[in-house]
């Protein structure tokens, strides 16, 4: 009797500690783009939870240093340099898309890194993951990105595009910007993938890091007082990540009803977003050892100094 009413004691526990985290507000802000495409079916049934889909990354930063969002889809450098900038203020939860990046052309002439040498790229990203991710797959092939390559740095991915489409050459764009050029264009090819790439250069190496594109981040303080709620919405996420994956013309119309990307593009898109759920230990050894790739190009690229272990928040 006594060890039944123990089990009903910890059943309703574990239910009411469920309740608590489902009541629990929490306020998501994500980009457009993959990092928000994996989050569309807890979109769909967000309970407590809010979503704030913006187009830049100037304005999640703020939200997150000032306390006006609680988890956020960012890119996956610059969640170590909040921690760095902020004192250990956010912690990385999981890796939410790998390498989206991807050289076309418009004239077949790209089949190889080396074949770049004394080209013209058009990209953006300056200063962010695009830059460190294509300086560090020239360099391992060779070439200096300041010599041997014109990279042409514009502001918004769109006016990359637009420029590949008006004086051909190459690009390296993300998804589903690559799906967009190739809708308007049947000329725009994918001549290299550039996770293919990064992958070659590490094969060898005594702990191969991915290329990685985007984390999802949690404030501290909010995981230390509200450790339930921000369980829960890694187990939804993963949920989520899954029916994306898996259901992809389905996904591709609550990406369209969102506004992410309209759903034609997203329905073509997906497959090569890359979109995935890694958290603990498999987290933390793949994006230190992506961070530890980027610092030793730029320290500035990761706030200057390779994150503590307190940077991966663990269950």
């Amino acid at each position: 009797m006594k060890k039944t009413i123990a089990v009903m004691a910890a059943l309703c526990l574990l239910l009411f500690t469920a309740a608590l985290a489902d009541e629990t507000p929490v306020r998501v802000m994500a980009l457009k783009g993959p990092t928000a495409m994996g989050m569309v079916k807890m979109m769909e049934e967000p309970g407590a939870r809010t979503f704030d889909i913006v187009g830049a990354i100037d304005e999640v930063t703020p939200a997150l240093i000032q306390g006006r969002t609680d988890i956020a889809a960012i890119p996956a450098n610059l969640s170590s340099a909040l921690y760095n900038n902020t004192e250990g203020a956010v912690q990385v939860l999981a890796i939410n898309t790998l390498g989206v990046l991807y050289i076309v052309d418009t004239d077949d002439s790209v089949h190889s890194v080396s074949d770049l040498r004394g080209r013209t790229l058009y990209a953006s990203g300056k200063g962010a993951t695009p830059e460190y991710a294509l300086n560090a797959i020239l360099a391992g092939n060779g070439l200096d990105p300041e010599k041997d390559v014109t990279i042409e740095w514009k502001s918004e991915h769109a006016e990359c595009l637009a420029s590949l489409l008006a004086s051909g050459g190459a690009a390296l764009l993300p998804q589903p910007f690559v799906t967009t050029a190739q809708m308007k264009n049947e000329s725009v090819r994918v001549a290299l993938d550039l996770n293919a790439e990064w992958d070659a250069l590490q094969k060898d190496a005594e702990a191969p890091s991915a290329l990685l594109t985007g984390v999802v981040v949690v404030r501290r303080a909010f995981a230390e007082e509200h450790p339930d709620a921000v369980n829960a919405f890694l187990n939804d996420y993963a949920e989520s990540v899954a029916f994306v994956n898996s259901n992809v013309e389905a996904a591709a119309e609550l990406v369209g009803k969102y506004e992410i990307v309209p759903a034609a593009v997203a329905a073509r898109a997906l497959p090569a977003c890359n979109i995935t759920f890694i958290e603990g230990e498999e987290m933390q050894e793949k994006l230190s050892g992506y961070l530890s790739v980027l610092f030793s190009q730029n320290p500035k690229a990761v706030g200057g100094k390779l994150p503590g272990d307190d940077f991966y928040y663990k269950r």
